[in-house]
């Protein structure tokens, strides 16, 4: 490398160090909503130091020459997005057993923005492409982004990797390996900007509120399409548009390296903007106050003796809490106050089944009851009781929500007096529900989507409020995931990458049936036991046990299992193969929407390792988040991965429901790093019963 190039990267990383150091300035103009081909916020095909707005989450679908990308990207907080991206290369295999076929593969982003753009200075962003895959799309970026007035903004910077292949104009760090589309998924963090680098650069043009001009200066040279004789590479230059179709829809097109036109559709939401507005639930009931102390009639306290009194206090409670979908568990009454047990079936916020469990009670308590105490319990486990005087809720019902957060207590659950005043609930003890189901499978190399759809028969029985007896039976009505891919060359006991065969001869299929049981062992602990078919592929016995106090951030917990493989058929058959697993986990929340979980243990395989995890929650009960296992069993560098995301269908339909959809993105089922699926897990259910489960939404309480 000359002289000259030298000093330029050296002064370009002062720069950018420069950059870093400088206080945040107030944002100016650099949020977009306009995306790449490659799904992540900029300009055709290079990226830009724009955002999104934080927590959007954005969809796209794309298209040009040979290439064709599924993208999920989310802006995880203001300066940090990240992005996961299917991604496939039409006839890419030109020789071999897979001459003609695609190459497909799943990749990660990461953008950090270092500094925010300013009257004077630009925005400044780095960022990481295909940095835990394969590498087909492996490169880094510094870039800038400055506005000049509202609808132009200029952008440029310097890519490393697939980012450095044109025209370079100097290189760091020696020669960056080459990449190698046969080598597994791994952390290529040694290979970060390393190499030649090359500069790019752009500019966008907002003509109106609908639609964007885009020209850039592209970096790309498509190397390895080139040389397979995928695309021909005739320009740097790349033109685009991008036309607003509604708030949340955006298309695009695309003229790329002279040779491809593309067109990709993105599609945002985000978890802080619900498309249906909450509301649309029935009223609750007004509180009502309390007659005067000068009527002493309506204050005496003789009904306390009196069994009817207390049993018909009880029954206008239960029919009125079963109305709003609470079940009311337990009611111990003394003369000043009242103790309930209840378990909220409907409210994906806690705080509003609280709110309306106490104004009901306004109704069926006597006037001297001035001591309301409310104990929310899940699979017949109290979880914390909130404590409130009948004076502040009579005195508050008008006021914000947070005057009355202010004057309740939440403690560990202690419900001494309704131990011993359990109400039978004969007629909620068995449930039942006849529902779809859909099950997707991404990631493999010849099919990159698979799926099984059907119906699926689940019940469960309470035989006590804390051990409950559950199954559920499957059948599929269409899919592929039993289509044979090739033969099982796995050299690990076959703990996952059997799907195929399971799906094959599992149907009609025991999803699972068990028992379970649960307990509050001591304080702050939780325990479960669960004995029976626990999931698809295995069949036990699972002992957890959780340490959670109601108000901590930290949570530990610890299981164990014994296992044994289930028959391919899902009935009632076992194979030979079995095994002990378990893990040690630490949780922990951050207390600004983000926790993170740590697992260390054995795993299905007979593997030990750790899986890390990261997610963001929201409020209304939005998660996004991703985690990455590693095990001594995984090739060198390699690792599983995968995106969670957990949408409540109260966000979606605008009307209480603590039902959820759930989906999962992650790479192709393996064996190492195999963990036992187990439904009831301690931590999943009791931190929604804790502290910040109220005060995230206490805003609900007189909803």
């Amino acid at each position: 490398m000359t002289t000259a190039r030298v000093d330029f990267i050296k002064y370009a990383a002062l720069g950018v160090l420069a950059t870093a150091a400088t206080p945040a300035q107030a944002q100016v103009g650099t949020e977009t909503s306009s995306y790449t081909m490659f799904g992540t916020p900029g300009l055709i095909l290079m990226p830009t130091a724009e955002v999104a707005e934080d927590s959007e989450l954005a969809i796209t679908y794309s298209h040009f020459g040979p290439n064709t990308n599924g993208v999920l990207t989310f802006q995880i907080s203001p300066r940090l997005s990240g992005t996961f991206r299917y991604s496939s290369i039409d006839n890419f295999w030109t020789s071999g057993p897979q001459t003609g076929q695609s190459f497909n593969d799943g990749s990660f982003d990461l953008q950090y923005r270092i500094l925010n753009e300013s009257d004077y200075l630009p925005a400044v962003s780095v960022g990481l492409r295909d940095f835990v895959s394969k590498g087909a799309n492996s490169g880094e970026y510094i870039v800038a982004t400055k506005s000049f007035g509202d609808r132009l903004r200029v952008h440029g910077g310097l890519g490393w990797g697939r980012l450095g292949s044109h025209n370079p104009i100097g290189a760091t760090g020696g020669a960056r390996a080459p990449w190698d589309p046969n080598q597994g998924s791994s952390l290529n963090a040694n290979q970060w900007f390393r190499g030649d680098f090359a500069p790019f650069g752009g500019l966008s043009y907002k003509v109106n509120d609908k639609l964007t001009f885009k020209a850039e200066y592209s970096s790309d040279a498509f190397v390895e399409e080139t040389q397979r004789g995928l695309v021909e590479y005739n320009s740097p230059f790349n033109f685009g548009i991008d036309y607003q179709i509604s708030p949340s829809a955006h298309l695009n097109a695309a003229y790329v390296a002279g040779s491809m036109f593309g067109a990709g559709l993105t599609f945002t939401m985000n978890p802080r903007k619900p498309p249906v507005y909450s509301g649309s639930e029935k009223a609750p009931l007004p509180v009502k106050p309390r007659p005067s102390r000068a009527d002493s009639a309506a204050w005496s306290t003789e009904w306390v003796s009196n069994p009817e009194d207390h049993a018909g206090i009880k029954r206008v409670a239960s029919d009125a809490l079963g109305k709003e979908g609470i079940q009311l568990k337990a009611l111990a009454l003394t003369a000043t106050r009242a103790e309930v047990k209840i378990e909220n079936n409907r409210y994906n916020a806690l705080a509003q089944a609280v709110g309306r469990t106490v104004r009901i009670l306004t109704h069926a308590t006597p006037p001297s009851v001035e001591t309301f105490e409310v104990t929310v319990v899940a699979n017949g486990i109290p979880l914390s009781t909130v404590s409130m005087r009948r004076s502040d809720v009579e005195r508050l019902e008008h006021a914000p929500a947070n005057d009355m957060y202010a004057r309740v207590t939440i403690d560990e659950a202690s419900p001494v007096a309704v131990q011993n005043s359990e109400l039978a609930n004969h007629d909620t003890r068995f449930t039942w529900a006849l529902a779809p189901y859909l099950k997707l499978s991404f990631f493999d190399p010849t099919k990159p989507i698979q799926g099984d759809s059907g119906v699926r028969l689940s019940a469960s029985y309470e035989v006590t409020p804390n051990f409950v007896l559950s199954g559920a039976l499957q059948k599929s009505i269409w899919g592929n995931l039993g289509d044979d891919s090739g033969p099982n060359t796995s050299t690990l006991p076959h703990v996952r990458t059997d799907s195929a065969l399971y799906a094959q001869q599992g149907d009609p299929a025991i999803a699972h049936l068990t028992a379970s049981w649960y307990e509050r062992p001591g304080k702050n602990l939780y325990s479960r036991v669960t004995v029976g078919y626990l999931e698809q592929m295995f069949g036990g016995v699972s002992a957890e046990l959780l340490w959670k106090p109601v108000d901590s951030r930290l949570a530990l917990g610890a299981e164990i299992a014994w296992v044994k493989q289930r028959d391919y058929d899902q009935l009632f058959g076992f194979q030979d193969y079995d095994v002990v697993t378990g893990h040690v986990s630490a949780y922990y929340d951050f207390g600004n929407g983000f926790s993170t979980r740590v697992d260390v243990g054995r795993y299905l395989a007979g593997d030990f390792g750790a899986t890390v995890s990261v997610d963001r929650n929201f409020d209304n009960g939005w998660k996004i988040g991703g985690y990455f296992t590693k095990t001594n069993a995984s090739a060198s560098g390699s690792f599983d991965k995968g995106i969670r995301i957990s949408i409540p269908l109260e966000w979606a339909l605008g009307s209480p429901t603590k039902s959820a959809s759930v989906a999962e993105l992650r790479s192709l089922s393996r064996d190492d790093g195999a963990r036992l699926s187990v439904e009831g897990r301690l931590f999943d259910w009791v931190d929604q019963g804790h502290g910040d489960a109220y005060s995230g939404r206490w805003g609900r309480f007189w909803r």
